[in-house]
């Protein structure tokens, strides 16, 4: 029964063999070498493989003469496909050579094609020549209209009276009036076309112009640095350049208006024609003229309304402007009747009404400088252009100068935002410097000289921060901006300056003065960050002198000048660096005041402790701490800070003492109190700030100290009796005070929960209070008697 066993379990073993994949008999193979009977599974293994070997053998004897035919085969298949590559080949030759004679075809046929079209081209070259004489004749009847009038003329009033009255005569006499009509008829429609071409071309015309005038500006500006003359062409000069057209070179200004006055000249024989017609004839051509360029002209006149978003909206309106007028001009020196000087003039004096009205409208939208200092300079040339023709512009300048004001205060809200953006991004720290290279750069932006600072070896520290040299920097920017308004407005080099200056003091007086205001008050401003725009600003205020130097050597204006605008950048940087110390002195008060919130005394106490209150402890060593960061700011600085401090510490223990809350307080209280303020005294004593004569700073706790001395002491009677004496040992106790404590410690004792044996002597103690009391009473009615 075992033995059938393990022969099926082998049998089932080979079929995985046989039907397993060779990465997954792994398992299988596993099997047969833990099981039994090892041998006998080999020798059927064995077995099975001589039956496979015979059953391959079979397959290969039965498939092996298919093989062979399958190869005998090929071979025939492979010279078959020889010759077919051989029939292929010259398949292939043959169309080749077959297309090279079509190629050939075609391009005999595009020769013969070309040879049509230079043939056609020479035959039509032939006819317009042999036409040409006849266009000539007919285009010279066409512009011939001034003669044809004028044989017109000759012949109705001269020739035709003596031929006499013949019949050819009067047919001629009746078609004269005919002929006439449809002169005046088709000089009218040319009119016209004229009138439609110059309103079409007229920006174009403009543009030009103006094109030109700059280039003649430019001339003009190289000549005069050749010559070595000042900068700044003058207006008399300018204008004599544009009268007579650059008498240099004449054709640099006509030359690239050729093609435009053209449309202009191509007229002149219908103008001179429209003279020579009756009056009646003569006024139609004027009135129709002059009526339509007025139409014309409040056209041009009408601004897009969104000129002002963009340069080229105004250099467009300048553009048809410049263009109406070159060619009012041109045609007023070029013919006659037509227009005259006063209609001209008339013209130009509703154009600039309109322009300037129209400029200050839409110039008034603008909040950028940049584009207002665009819209300057083009308004510069749209005048010097106009100017050049002989028209009156000095509104023109009039106005610029009102724009000056505007393009004022937009920079000065720009630099606004500058200055703010500079004082919020400063870390309020030195400069720290490690190399000269450094040292250098900020050197450029800020004039500093420091022969002290310049003996200690890199790396070291700038006295001031960051925002020095860079608001230095935007005052100098100011400058240059204000600068470039003021080229080309025929302004001498005096007024240039005191523009400057004005508009420099603005900027210090108002909008930096406002941002180092805004700096100071600011919330969480601490008193290192005072302390470094103190000495900010007194760098600030000493490079002053460095700015006037700056403006004079920009306009060539000597700062001593009789009535020069002088800046007034010292007194800003001063009244920012009073507001500092004014704030540092209050956010130290703040800061003591936040100290003695966190007083706690026992009013009540009966024996007072040897050593300061550790709030008071903590304030002196805040107010150390404070002082040695004051080193680097003026003496008169750090000491009237510290001074104030004191004071205000002085004055407010004395109000911690006397507020109402306090309703007690017993001598021990008392005892401890007066620790602290000679702990307070120790501190002043020590000179945390240097520059105090002697103990000048022990003044601020002198009220204090006798205050708490006259009770420690319990000397009433030496008070009483000096009082109000110059050598008074308690001069600075007022009795109202000295009142109110005593009050305070009046009834102390009624609650001393002290020994029996004690009580009397507390009940003499309240006696002699009592006494005090009444005395005090009498002494401060006696003085108010």
């Amino acid at each position: 029964m075992a033995s059938a066993e393990t022969a099926a379990e082998h049998e089932r073993i080979l079929r995985e063999i046989e039907s397993t994949d060779t990465n997954c008999i792994g398992p299988t193979l596993r099997s047969v070498y833990d099981g039994q009977e090892h041998g006998l599974f080999m020798d059927k293994l064995e077995g099975r493989i001589r039956n496979h070997d015979r059953e391959i053998e079979k397959m290969c004897n039965h498939h092996f003469q298919g093989f062979v035919d399958s190869i005998t085969e090929l071979l025939k298949v492979r010279g078959e496909a020889q010759k077919l590559k051989c029939q292929v080949t010259e398949t292939n030759q043959k169309l080749q050579n077959d297309g090279k004679e079509v190629c050939l075809l075609t391009s005999m046929d595009e020769l013969r094609q070309c040879r049509l079209q230079q043939r056609n081209i020479a035959t039509t070259i032939d006819k317009l020549t042999h036409c040409l004489p006849g266009t000539n004749i007919i285009l010279c009847i066409l512009i011939q209209y001034y003669p044809a009038l004028r044989t017109l003329e000759h012949l109705e009033e001269s020739c035709l009276p003596q031929a006499g009255s013949y019949r050819f005569c009067t047919i001629m006499a009746e078609n004269i009036p005919r002929l006439r009509t449809h002169i005046r008829d088709v000089s009218m429609s040319d009119l016209k076309d004229f009138l439609e071409s110059i309103r079409k071309h007229s920006d174009k015309i403009g543009e030009t112009a103006m094109k030109q005038f700059t280039l003649l500006r430019n001339i003009h500006s190289r000549i005069c640095a050749a010559q070595h003359l000042h900068t700044y062409t003058s207006y008399t000069s300018v204008n004599k350049l544009t009268n007579n057209k650059m008498t240099i070179n004449k054709n640099i200004w006509e030359r690239p208006l050729d093609d435009w006055y053209s449309v202009v000249t191509e007229q002149n024989e219908v103008f001179r024609m429209c003279i020579c017609f009756t009056q009646g004839a003569r006024d139609t051509f004027e009135n129709y003229y002059r009526k339509q360029r007025r139409k014309q002209a409040r056209l041009v006149l009408q601004p897009h309304s969104n000129m002002h978003e963009t340069l080229e909206g105004y250099r467009h309106y300048f553009n048809q402007i410049v263009g109406f007028f070159v060619v009012e001009d041109h045609i007023l020196h070029t013919t006659q009747g037509l227009v005259n000087r006063a209609y001209v003039e008339e013209l130009w004096e509703l154009a600039l009404s309109k322009t300037i009205a129209a400029l200050r409208t839409h110039s008034s939208y603008c909040t950028d400088p940049d584009l207002i200092l665009d819209l300057k300079n083009l308004i510069v040339l749209f005048a010097d252009t106009l100017q050049g023709y002989g028209f009156p512009v000095n509104q023109l300048f009039d106005m610029l100068l009102e724009m000056r004001d505007q393009y004022g205060e937009i920079l000065l809200k720009k630099w606004n935002q500058s200055f703010r953006q500079i004082l919020d991004q400063d870390n309020y720290s030195p400069i720290p410097v490690a190399s000269p290279e450094e040292y250098q750069r900020i050197a450029c932006q800020f004039p500093f000289q420091d022969p002290e600072l310049d003996k200690i070896p890199f790396p070291k520290k700038l006295p001031f921060s960051e925002f020095v040299p860079k608001v230095y920097s935007q005052l100098k920017e100011f400058i240059y901006a204000c600068l470039k308004y003021s080229e080309d407005l025929h302004l001498s080099s005096t007024e240039i300056d005191d523009m400057i200056r004005k508009s420099t003091n603005l900027l210090l007086t108002r909008t930096l003065s406002h941002c180092l205001q805004y700096a100071i008050k600011k919330k969480n401003v601490g008193l290192a960050e005072l302390v470094q725009i103190i000495i900010n600003t007194t760098h600030l205020e000493q490079s002053c002198h460095y700015l006037e130097e700056f403006i004079s050597n920009i306009t060539n204006v000597p700062p001593d000048t009789i009535n020069a605008t002088k800046l007034y950048g010292t007194s800003t940087f001063k009244d920012a660096r009073h507001a500092a110390e004014e704030e540092i002195y209050t956010n130290l008060n703040q800061k003591i005041d936040q100290f003695l919130q966190l007083a706690d005394y026992d009013w009540t106490a009966a024996q007072g402790g040897a050593q300061a209150s550790d709030y008071l402890s903590d304030l002196i060593a805040f107010l150390c701490s404070t002082f040695a960061v004051f080193t680097h700011l003026p003496g008169k600085v750090a000491q009237t800070a510290c001074m104030s401090a004191c004071k205000h510490l002085s004055t407010s223990l004395l109000q911690l003492l006397l507020e109402a809350d306090v309703r007690q307080v017993s001598m021990g209280a008392l005892q401890q109190f007066n620790v602290d303020v000679k702990e307070c005294e120790r501190f002043a004593r020590a000179g945390p700030v240097p520059g105090f004569q002697g103990d000048t700073l022990l003044l601020a706790f002198i009220d204090l100290r006798q205050l708490l001395d006259l009770f420690t002491q319990w000397d009433w009677s030496t008070y009483l009796a000096d009082y109000g004496r110059p050598t008074c040992k308690y001069l600075r106790v007022n009795p109202h005070t000295a009142l109110a404590l005593l009050e305070k410690m009046k009834d102390t004792s009624r609650k001393n929960n002290m020994f029996a044996q004690f009580r009397k002597n507390e009940r003499d103690k309240q006696k002699l209070i009592d006494t005090v009391v009444k005395q005090l009473r009498n002494l401060i009615a006696t003085n108010q008697a």
